[in-house]
Formats: structure tokens, C-alpha cells, sequence
């Protein structure tokens, strides 16, 4: 199936309510106006959590063609730093409540009549992008792209993983060598990936930080800032990833 071009698209964006086991969660969901199902790609946030600067990048994905789905891990799980602490825990044992919301959304998503659910990725950004390899080992995933993300330390944890697709900022030594690891597992198990460093990029360099966290993250070891040349080429890689290995077409430049 040929995905619609992204020039012109409209789309419709609204705010679901995943089932859990208790209660629900909200979640952003953003999907392009055509009749037919449409491939998807669930999000996972950064340590921020759902706000505006996800909206944005769940709005390029259905621009792109995709139903774009942001759960929100954060929400009803207490304050945010508490939150947070919570969350990145369960990320670091590769197990708990947030990998539950995450099945829960990819789940509710999958059952969707405007999904093709032969065509389901994940992208992660910063905390997000760690979840995003965990559960692209796990579950039926086409594709998976990260942002700046974690690289599990057991290599054995990215067994079945599906093609990837991974960009890093040179700077950020939050992450060093964590590239160079990720390239090495994918090789070792034949699966299809572009993985790119960009020399002059920091973390986030997708979005534009403000207030204290932009001031002291930019001279910090993770060199938080934007940057544009990295961002435009990263989306750019992303979107032909996804076409080849999503979508099944062959992306034209």
C-alpha cells in the first residue's frame, strides 16, 4: 500500500483514554484524515513528559502519513519527581508499571479500525527512546526509531528486535558509547539499522530547552541545545527508515 503524501495533509487530533488494569490513561492521539488505515507509531516521551514539544513531533509523524499515539507514562502516578524516579527505575529492571501502559496503548491501538496494524513502529525520545528498544524486542513492531536514547547493558535484552533506526549527539556524554554498543548488537544479529552521530550535537538537540534546565543542561556533560542540521537530518533519516522498513516502499530522496 503507497502512504499518502505529506504535502497538504490534514489530520485529526484528540485526547484517548487507554484502559489499564485500573483506571485509564490519556494519551495524544493524532491521525492523518484518510479513509483507508494508515500505518502507525507510537511515541514514548522524554523525561518532560506529554507536552507541547511531543504534540509537535506526534503532529510531523501523522504529517508523515502516520496515526501518531503519545501515552502519557506520568499520569496519575503521583508528583512529578516522584513520577520520574518511578519511571526510570522501571526502565533500568526492563519491567513494571510503565511497560504495562506501554502494552496497554500499543494494544488499544493495534484494536483500532484506522490502523493498519501490520505497519505498527515505536519512537522513543531521551528517557522514551530506551523504552522504544526494550519493547521493539517484545512486541510485533515493524520498525523502531531513537532519539538520544538508552542502550540496554545486556545485549541478549535486544534479541528480536526489528530494524532500527538511531541518532545520537556527539556531545552528550550522558551517552557515550552508547552508538557504538547499539551498532555492535544490531550487527551481531543481521538486523537492518542506521545508526548516526552527529559531532556537533548535544542531547535533545531536537528541541529548543528554556528556563534553568536549558542554562545548566547546556554546559553540562549531556550539552542540552538544539540543533538544527542534526534535527533536520534526523528527521529526514527517520522518515526513509520508516518508509523502507514500515511502510514497505522504497523512499525516493
Amino acid at each position: 500500500m503507497t502512504m499518502p503524501s505529506v504535502t497538504g495533509m490534514s489530520a485529526i487530533e484528540e485526547t484517548a483514554q487507554i484502559p489499564l488494569r485500573q483506571g485509564s490513561m490519556r494519551a495524544l492521539l493524532v491521525k492523518p484524515a484518510t479513509s483507508s488505515p494508515a500505518p502507525g507509531v507510537l511515541l514514548f516521551h522524554e523525561i518532560f513528559g506529554l507536552n507541547d514539544d511531543m504534540a509537535d513531533k506526534a503532529r510531523r509523524f501523522s504529517a508523515m502519513g502516520y496515526v501518531a499515539l503519545v501515552p502519557d507514562l506520568f499520569a496519575g502516578r503521583g508528583r512529578k519527581p516522584i513520577c520520574l524516579m518511578r519511571t526510570m527505575r522501571e526502565l533500568g529492571r526492563g519491567s513494571g508499571a510503565a511497560f504495562d501502559r506501554i502494552e496497554a496503548a500499543r494494544s488499544w491501538l493495534a484494536q483500532q479500525p484506522f490502523l493498519d496494524a501490520s505497519r505498527l513502529g515505536v519512537c522513543g525520545f531521551c528517557m522514551g527512546g530506551g523504552f522504544a528498544l526494550l519493547v521493539a524486542a517484545r512486541a510485533p513492531i515493524g520498525a523502531v526509531a531513537v532519539f538520544y536514547g538508552q542502550v540496554p547493558k545486556k545485549a541478549d535484552e535486544l534479541d528480536g528486535i526489528c530494524p532500527v533506526v538511531a541518532v545520537y549527539g556527539g556531545r552528550d556524554r550522558s551517552l557515550r558509547g552508547a552508538p557504538e554498543r547499539l551498532r555492535a548488537a544490531l550487527e551481531q544479529r543481521a538486523v537492518p539499522h542506521d545508526i548516526t552521530v552527529y559531532r556537533d550535537a548535544g542531547h535533545g538537540y531536537l528541541s529548543s530547552h528554556t528556563a534553568a534546565f536549558a542554562k545548566f543542561g547546556a554546559v553540562g556533560p549531556i550539552k542540552l541545545g538544539f540543533n538544527g542540521s542534526a534535527a533536520e537530518d534526523s528527521w529526514k533519516r527517520v522518515e526513509r527508515f520508516f518508509r523502507r522498513h514500515l511502510a514497505g516502499e522504497e523512499p525516493v530522496d
